[in-house]
């Protein structure tokens, strides 16, 4: 190999690195919400599928799959979360069943988790699955509650 190709190598590996890096950061952070695709509001579109924020402090929403691992742990995890904490709402939504919410809201991958609080003011959002200390503390932050 000669050093142009090392090189090109080396930059190739360097990029890939970054991006892997970039992407494991951004799994499961919470980050601000606001209007999905097309400027829609996102919780009139959560509102369309049944989701009634004012019966609890924090509303989670989450979209998930039949196939998908990491769902099914952030599901369990957010049910043990509402069995100890009456201020905990949680809703789980079919992304198969719902595909027009799902292109509405931009859900690109799953679990993607909504949270409201009792007003309906979208809190935030993350996609992947959230990691468990960084989710029992935005639950504990909202429901006023401690293990």
């Amino acid at each position: 190999m000669d050093a142009t190709g090392l090189i090109v190598l080396l930059a190739a590996l360097a990029v890939t690195a970054t991006v892997a890096w970039w992407l494991r950061a951004r799994s499961g952070a919470v980050r601000a919400g606001g209007k999905g695709e097309d400027g829609m509001d996102e919780t009139a579109v959560l509102s369309g599928l049944g989701v009634r924020p004012a019966e609890a402090d924090l509303t989670v929403v989450q979209f998930s799959t039949a196939f998908c691992g990491p769902c099914r742990a952030t599901r369990a995890r957010l049910q043990q979360l509402q069995r100890t904490r009456p201020g905990l709402a949680y809703v789980h939504v079919d992304a198969e069943s719902h595909l027009e919410e799902v292109r509405a809201l931009d859900v690109r991958r799953t679990p993607t988790l909504f949270y409201l609080d009792r007003a309906g003011r979208l809190l935030g959002r993350s996609s992947g699955a959230p990691r468990p200390e960084e989710l029992t503390a935005l639950v504990e932050a909202h429901t006023g509650i401690r293990e």
